[in-house]
């Protein structure tokens, strides 16, 4: 479910036993992933388009972005057009994936005349390190052979020469704000290629054959740009696209979530709550490495003297130390042993009926 739907099932939950006597204030949150168009959309009054792009397997796909109000402003969501969504599973490989409709996407917004990119890159299908980005938005990457590269990560052990010369030059009168939730460097055992590339269907051997790819990408950048940044935190977010973003296009990376709660006047609108709600899909250990709930807890705390509640599929290992960081109580949406197909038919009615429960006890308590 979107962000939206989640939130006015958890409303009609506590309206069903506050029957007219609460305030309630939506607002959809995301961190960089799926959902932050929708987030920054309403957040900054602005409004949807669609174009289509270059999928991450080379076919065309329809991808949305969003425009904000004021034309400033331009969001992008990375795996609208570069996601792991858009590739079936059996055909999931990030030897050949590219970010190429991602550039496309960059390119959209800038007819739009923006001054700055939002650019969200959770859920990337590519281990490219964004090249095909580069590629799009006019960058050449040459062969041994004078020819360019063909896309994907396995190309990049080809690559000799990048030519940045002829990339649009529109991009220098842009700032570009990367919501990232990872910390990653480009390279090694914590780089890219090892901790996602599994995911995106890389074997072993692949991932050790990306790693020396991404390598190679970055020597080759770094005598094009003269910056070495594969160390830098956040390099190897998305498959390595951070690499390309910080020595190309020189963007600023942020957390997800701070951005998302900047641009919907969080802390403003939550000063008077009594009881804020969040969630995700699961929540363990790993959410308090910058996810939403952690975010939007923290801000809550800071700004309010409100309960924090979080709601999600599953209470994962771990999950209690999300209690030390600003979550009050944390409940799961599943009412009994079930198939995930199943869990995922019925989320919004058990996130409703959650909400429903989780209202009658505190108006018990009260």
């Amino acid at each position: 479910m979107t962000a939206k739907q989640a939130a006015e099932a958890v409303k009609r939950g506590f309206e069903s036993i506050y029957k007219g006597s609460v305030v309630y204030d939506l607002i959809p949150m995301a961190d960089g992933g799926e959902g932050t168009i929708q987030s920054l959309a309403v957040g900054l009054n602005g409004s949807l388009h669609e174009k289509v792009v270059t999928g991450p397997l080379g076919e065309p796909v329809k991808a949305k972005y969003a425009i904000s109000g004021d034309q400033s402003t331009a969001i992008i969501e990375m795996a609208e057009a570069s996601g792991l969504a858009l590739v079936p599973y059996e055909k999931r490989n990030p030897l050949k994936t590219t970010t190429y409709g991602t550039g496309e996407l960059i390119k959209a917004a800038l007819d739009h005349g923006v001054s700055k990119i939002i650019l969200g890159i959770g859920g990337s299908a590519t281990n490219d390190g964004g090249a095909g980005m580069i590629m799009a938005l006019g960058g050449v990457l040459y062969a041994k052979d004078g020819n360019s590269i063909a896309r994907g990560g396995e190309a990049l052990q080809e690559l000799v020469k990048m030519d940045l010369t002829n990339m649009d030059p529109r991009l220098k009168q842009v700032r570009i704000e990367v919501a990232c939730d990872v910390d990653n460097p480009l390279l090694g055992p914590r780089g890219a290629s090892a901790v996602y590339g599994p995911q995106k269907g890389a074997t072993p051997e692949m991932v050790e054959q990306l790693d020396k790819a991404l390598a190679n990408y970055h020597d080759v950048m770094k005598r094009a740009t003269g910056k070495d940044v594969k160390t830098t935190p956040g390099a190897g977010a998305a498959g390595g696209i951070g690499v390309s973003l910080l020595a190309c296009l020189d963007a600023k990376l942020v957390p997800g979530i701070d951005i998302v709660l900047k641009h919907t006047n969080f802390a403003e609108r939550v000063a008077d709550a009594d009881i804020v709600i969040t969630g995700e899909g699961k929540i363990d250990s790993q959410t308090t490495y910058g996810k939403a709930p952690i975010g939007v807890a923290k801000l809550a705390k800071k700004y309010s003297d409100a309960t924090v509640i979080a709601i999600c599929g599953t209470l994962g290992d771990g999950h209690e130390i999300v209690f030390e960081h600003g979550i009050d109580a944390a409940f799961s949406i599943v009412r009994g042993p079930c198939q995930i197909e199943d869990a995922i038919k019925n989320a919004l009615e058990n996130l409703e009926a959650t909400a429903r429960n989780i209202a009658r006890v505190m108006k018990i308590g009260i």
